[in-house]
């Protein structure tokens, strides 16, 4: 079985500003100093144990900085994969949600505030099957490369939410994607490549 930890990166300026972030990469996208601080906690509190395989991390800068700030506590070898970049919102990357939301009201859920699969008809982003089936050959190279491995994973909010919406086969946003520096958690079937989720979404400080 692989177990396979999924953190979402901390808190960044864009989210603060309300900006879509997608792929871009520049300052705006680097941790705030709260975010940087929900690093530090997560990584006195993650109590994993010491039997892990690896630390996998997205390319962008922010999901590099928090799982630079975890492995102080994890010691692990860090692995970069593209596959685990956040969506591209294509046109929208850079933009003001509040914005978006208010010239395309018809590509959000109005209750949730997300954006809809047909939200790539206009932005020329990433298709929700896009980044799904990115991050179905990660997990399928991984637990063939550690059938037994226990792996944790720095990513983002969307590429989190398609981990899950994989396993559960949720639609559209049916799932919505987790808090800044989250926990989730997935077992894989090496033999069947079944894959089960454990939990999702769990932060270091709950509020209910």
């Amino acid at each position: 079985m692989t177990e396979i930890y999924l953190i979402r990166h901390g808190q960044t300026i864009a989210n603060k500003m309300g900006l879509k972030q997608g792929t871009i990469d520049d300052e705006r996208t680097y941790l705030t100093a709260t975010g940087k601080q929900e690093a530090a906690v997560l990584a006195e509190k993650l109590n994993l144990g010491n039997n892990l395989t690896a630390l996998y991390v997205s390319p962008l800068h922010r999901a590099q900085q928090t799982a630079q700030i975890l492995n102080h506590q994890l010691n692990l070898p860090l692995i970069i994969d593209d596959r685990l970049r956040e969506i591209s919102y294509g046109d929208w990357d850079g933009q003001k949600n509040t914005d978006l939301k208010q010239k395309y009201p018809e590509l959000f859920y109005p209750l949730a505030g997300v954006v809809r699969p047909e939200y790539v008809s206009i932005s020329h982003g990433e298709s929700f099957q896009q980044v799904e089936t990115r991050v179905r050959s990660f997990t399928k190279e991984l637990t063939t490369k550690y059938p037994h491995g226990r792996i944790v994973v720095v990513t983002h909010g969307f590429t989190v939410r398609s981990f899950a919406a994989i396993v559960t086969g949720a639609c559209g946003m049916d799932i919505l994607e987790p808090d800044n520096c989250s926990v989730s958690k997935i077992v894989v079937e090496p033999a069947k490549m079944k894959m089960h989720l454990v939990y999702y979404n769990r932060v270091v400080n709950s509020h209910f």
